[in-house]
């Protein structure tokens, strides 16, 4: 069972019973947690992908400007870090991965998506994690863009997986056909990782849990 904590709600301050996934506990402020060095941001040399199994074949990109002019939301969500701390009731704001979904469709066969980054970093999702209306290609946090260490220009924010499932420094995303595992997830992390389930590593996979071999 998850453990219960109370966090502030808003101005009026009133206090909210949440949960926290099972071994998790609650961080006050935002931890940097990351592997490899911090990229420099190059604006004129970034562009978002769409490539693999498009439903037109075709590979679709979008340039710095381009990518953020599309339409903005907010996602009010927690954050849970397999290093066992959860953050509570961000503001993420930025581009639905609906969005991209809906500009540059995935062909009808697509079942997984793997998310890519700067220096290699990949993450493989399920379709269906990825088409959450609440998953988000996030510029900003609590209304203000992300720093560097936090991903800036972009970073996954994909609320109800632990929180390695949504790369900082995203740089486009592969349409699968087949699943496969990411930088991670070929490093003894589970191929789903549902916090709610506390899938945190790959022996703890069951039947249909992992690619095929």
């Amino acid at each position: 069972m998850g453990q219960p904590v109370e966090r502030e709600s808003g101005e009026s301050g009133e206090a909210v019973r949440s949960e926290l996934p099972p071994g998790q506990r609650l961080q006050r402020g935002w931890p940097v947690t990351h592997y490899g060095p911090v990229p420099k941001f190059r604006p004129e040399r970034w562009e978002f992908r769409v490539f693999g199994a498009t439903a037109d074949s075709e590979k679709h990109c979008w340039a710095h400007e381009e990518f953020t002019a599309l339409p903005y939301t907010t996602v009010v969500a927690d954050l849970h870090c397999v290093t066992k701390f959860s953050m509570l009731g961000a503001e993420w704001g930025g581009i639905p991965a609906r969005t991209i979904l809906e500009i540059a469709p995935p062909a009808p066969d697509v079942t997984h998506v793997m998310v890519w980054a700067e220096y290699g970093f990949s993450s493989n999702l399920r379709l269906s994690d990825f088409a959450s209306e609440r998953t988000l290609f996030a510029t900003h946090k609590d209304g203000e863009l992300l720093t560097a260490e936090h991903g800036f220009p972009l970073r996954l924010v994909v609320p109800h997986l632990y929180a390695w499932k949504g790369p900082k420094w995203v740089r486009g995303i592969e349409y699968m056909t087949t699943d496969r595992r990411g930088f991670w997830e070929e490093r003894g992390y589970h191929n789903i990782g549902d916090p709610w389930k506390e899938q945190r590593y790959s022996y703890q996979e069951g039947p249909g849990d992992g690619p095929e071999l």
